[in-house]
């Protein structure tokens, strides 16, 4: 190596070891990287910053801009993010100074399904501030930053406070949010006072935009069913309460007045109520596909403005679980968001299925007890329904030797013929082909209202009973890729499904069905298995214990049931003279066997 090479050498070291020293992050910047990771890692995890919780300032890096700076609210145009909590014994509201709106709310006493704290409202992603014009500028308060009056706020029992987040525009010119808080509810108050703006907003606005958005993060296992029942509810001041769909994007502009809009989720809700009410508005929702977001929803609410130096808005939030009591104390007909059904289903659970829970409740068992009950309960009420309906088969049961001589003497070329001789026969025994049927049909509004009662029902959410961790969900023992949507096999409903088969062919050993009607029983029970495998544990254990308990009364029916004496009463019902007044039912339907058997014949002819 000669010597100029082993120079350069020497050189190129020289310069690879300065740059790296030189170019060496300080201990400064290297915290500042791993404080943006650590807030990336909880962003992807779907958990706020630790900056959003408790007392704290924000540091932004902004670049001033003059002309905003001349502007309406100028000097609100820059500043620092400061946290202030507001808490009781229910939530803990965390208000970002930037916006002067309620960032997140953390409800107490519940946790989302991995074991994290449940936060209502999206954190850096809410929108909450008043729109308008201004100068020939759009002014939009969710972008400028507010003084607060105080730091943070902690009642309980009777005690209340209030903290005032005020935007300036001049002296004497300013809009305050002022919020309060009780120790006992699930309320936060917000009154809006804008005092000296009548000059200051555009002479052609009579009202101003208050602007809400929100994304609905995940808190249920079951992301798929929480889109499902989640969306935006909302009442007008006639008293009706409606919601926008629950399936679909949706968009709706309502122009009547509006008491409250609620942005909805399966078990929680955030609830805007204005005392004074708004003057219409329009709500959207979107499903989004990102992970852990359920559905993202705004407003834009109306509020009357008069030109008059005060103007005052009574608000109030409700965040908390849509729990059918505690919405109802509430009032604002609040409850009406928890689905319970549509017609009969609805007066069921609301004036028969929530009190009897609600008393049995009381008693602070394990809701697999009170369920127990609740079933034991329903079944005896509905057991005169079920024993008319076993003595009504039981009769079509004795009878059937005799229908099947009337069918082989017919034959099946004429069926108008046959149905009228059925028709006849059920006449001279003194049996309603239909007997069977209607209690049966009388008691299913109670099935069906329980489907409704059951996957809405909040005082099961993250209750454990036997294996099942979580009534308000799906139990899932077995779980595994998934195949066509399905990826797991419910225990719960697995049982329910073989306690219905072997239900199903209790009843068709003993009705001595035949043909299509034998196997159409066996085919529900499957269906169901694929239809009911993701939904609650409870639902399943409900049915299951439904079918296990009415398989226990029609065995103790069968066994008070005698089919020589049943066979007794019909013979000597034959006896009895026939009473000449017919029914319009059976007047009528015997026209109709006529009808049928004279086009029977005329094509015959043919």
């Amino acid at each position: 190596m000669d010597r100029n090479t082993l120079t350069g050498l020497v050189l190129i070291f020289v310069i690879i070891g300065a740059s790296v020293f030189l170019m060496k992050p300080s201990d400064e910047e290297i915290k500042r990287e791993q404080q943006l990771q650590d807030s990336l890692a909880l962003v992807r995890k779907g958990q706020q910053p630790a900056s959003s919780t408790d007392t704290a300032t924000v540091k932004l890096t902004t670049v001033v801009d003059s002309a905003a700076l001349a502007g309406p609210f100028g000097g609100a145009t820059v500043g620092e993010e400061r946290i202030v909590t507001v808490e009781n014994e229910f939530i803990k509201a965390h208000i970002s100074t930037k916006g002067g709106r309620v960032k997140a709310v953390e409800v107490k006493g519940e946790q989302a399904y991995d074991g994290q704290p449940l936060t209502l409202l999206g954190g850096e992603h809410t929108k909450f501030g008043l729109s308008f014009s201004s100068a020939g500028k759009n002014i939009a308060t969710n972008d400028l930053y507010f003084t607060p009056s105080g730091d943070n706020i902690q009642v309980a029992g009777q005690d209340s406070a209030s903290v005032t987040f005020r935007l300036t525009y001049a002296e004497n010119q300013y809009i305050d949010y002022i919020y309060s808080i009780r120790g006992d509810d699930h309320n936060l108050g917000l009154t809006i006072v804008t005092r000296g703006l009548q000059d200051v907003v555009a002479p052609t606005e009579s009202r101003l935009v208050l602007n809400m958005e929100s994304p609905l993060l995940q808190q249920e296992k079951d992301i798929k069913n929480e889109r499902q029942r989640s969306t935006s509810y909302y009442r007008l001041a006639s008293g009706d309460v409606d919601h926008l769909s629950l399936t679909n994007d949706d968009e709706e502009e309502i122009a009547e007045k509006l008491e409250w809009v609620s942005f909805k989720q399966h078990f929680f809700s955030s609830v805007l109520v204005s005392e004074n009410g708004f003057s219409g508005g329009k709500i959207n929702v979107y499903t989004t596909p990102e992970d852990r977001m359920v559905k993202l929803i705004s407003g834009n609410l109306y509020l009357d403005f008069a030109r008059s130096d005060v103007n005052t808005y009574p608000l109030h939030f409700y965040f908390g679980p849509n729990q059918y009591s505690v919405l109802k104390r509430h009032g604002y007909s609040l409850e009406d968001q928890v689905d319970m059904g549509w017609g009969p289903m609805k007066w069921i659970n609301r004036f028969i299925t929530i009190p009897v829970f609600s008393f049995l409740d009381g008693f602070h068992l394990s809701y697999g007890i009170v369920i127990l009950i609740l079933t034991i309960m329903l079944k005896l009420v509905l057991s005169p329904l079920t024993y008319r309906s076993y003595v009504s088969m039981a009769k079509m049961r004795v009878l059937k030797p005799e229908m099947d001589e009337i069918k082989e003497k017919v034959g099946q070329d004429n069926p108008a013929l046959l149905q009228q001789e059925y028709l006849k026969l059920y006449k001279q025994a003194g049996v309603n082909p239909l007997g069977g049927c209607i209690p049966l049909l009388l008691q299913m509004p109670f099935t069906i209202a329980f489907f409704f009662f059951f996957p809405n029902l909040f005082e099961l959410r993250g209750e454990s009973f036997l294996w099942v961790k979580d009534l308000s969900t799906y139990d899932a023992p077995i779980t595994f890729p998934s195949i066509f949507g399905v990826d797991h096999i419910s225990l719960m409903c697995i049982l329910m499904t073989i306690t219905t088969l072997i239900s199903t062919w209790y009843n068709n050993s003993v009705s001595g069905a035949t043909g299509q009607m034998k196997y159409i029983g066996y085919f529900m029970p499957l269906i169901f298995l694929f239809v009911l495998n993701s939904y609650p544990a409870g639902l399943n254990y409900y049915y299951f214990l439904s079918t296990v308990f009415t398989f226990g009364q029609q065995v103790v029916i069968r066994q008070m049931i005698n089919d020589d004496k049943i066979h007794g009463i019909i013979q000597a019902n034959k006896q009895k003279p026939q009473a000449q007044k017919k029914s319009k039912f059976q007047q009528r339907m015997e026209d109709y066997m006529r009808q049928q058997q004279g086009q029977a014949k005329g094509k015959g002819k043919k």
